[in-house]
């Protein structure tokens, strides 16, 4: 299924900014028990980068209608929801027309097929050579240009290894191609600050409001690949297929367990509300 601007289409036109520039955002948001989950922090999320990047998004009504719409359609299918929104159609050119009026694009897709064991036993990870941008205006957002993680993301073709993590031009840990990474060393849970690059993760924020109010030692600081190495446990995550513990790094020895804050951690998400 896929609507542009609140129509059944499957085509935009070639002047569209998405296309031409990457110039837009997007949120993927998975759709289970008849139910968009998280959204609220997805919209939130959305909207904080449009003004980031000043698209002048003022649709935010019309999109709500055509995802009650796409939800009706749905009923009991579990599947993905993705939103992209683009600054519309500006012309060649870098400069950006300011009455250009949002697009707004709607497509649901099948829900990924991972092997049960990656939530339970956990992954094997490996450390990409590709390296992050560094730009501060953009860290944090989830917009369009997502070269990275494609260039990183096609470094490997080996279906045991589940996830590769991401460093950036400075050599500090950042996330994974499609998640966010988190350690615990000495009883303390650690993600790396997303200051410089880096998308922040739906997924992420969850499980750091669920470590307050488990009063768990945390903080985000600058990881290196030594904290990796060194780290206790290590997990993965994203708002749609939820905690992954790493097990272990692809061309080393290490090897990590599923250990007490990663497992406190799960069974707390449970209870979360989506």
């Amino acid at each position: 299924m896929v609507l542009v601007n609140g129509k059944a289409e499957s085509r935009i036109t070639i002047a569209d900014r998405g296309l031409q520039y990457g110039d837009g955002l997007f949120e993927t948001i998975a759709f289970r028990h008849g139910k968009a989950e998280f959204l609220d922090a997805h919209i939130q999320r959305l909207l904080a980068g449009c003004e980031r990047l000043s698209i002048p998004f003022q649709q935010l009504a019309e999109l709500s209608q055509e995802l009650n719409s796409v939800y009706q359609q749905l009923g009991d299918t579990q599947c993905i929801i993705k939103i992209i929104i683009t600054r519309g159609c500006g012309g060649r050119g870098y400069f950006a027309d300011k009455t250009s009026v949002p697009t707004r694009i709607i497509s649901t897709h099948d829900s990924p097929s991972y092997p049960q064991h990656y939530g339970q036993t956990g992954i094997t990870v490996r450390l990409c050579q590709h390296k992050l941008s560094d730009n501060s205006a953009l860290a944090g957002i989830k917009h369009l240009n997502r070269l990275d993680n494609v260039i990183a993301r096609n470094e490997w073709d080996d279906t045991n290894i589940g996830e590769g993590l991401l460093f950036d031009q400075s050599e500090y840990l950042i996330e994974g191609t499609m998640t966010n990474v988190f350690i615990v060393k000495s009883q303390q849970l650690i993600t790396p600050l997303l200051n410089s690059s880096g998308v922040a993760g739906i997924m992420r924020a969850q499980i750091i409001a669920i470590a307050q109010q488990l009063d768990l030692p945390f903080k985000q600081a600058m990881l290196t690949q030594d904290d990796l190495m060194s780290a206790d446990e290590v997990f993965v995550c994203n708002s749609v297929n939820g905690i992954w513990p790493v097990r272990a790094i692809a061309d080393s020895v290490k090897q990590y367990a599923t250990g007490p804050i990663t497992q406190q951690l799960q069974q707390a998400l449970t209870k979360v509300e989506r």
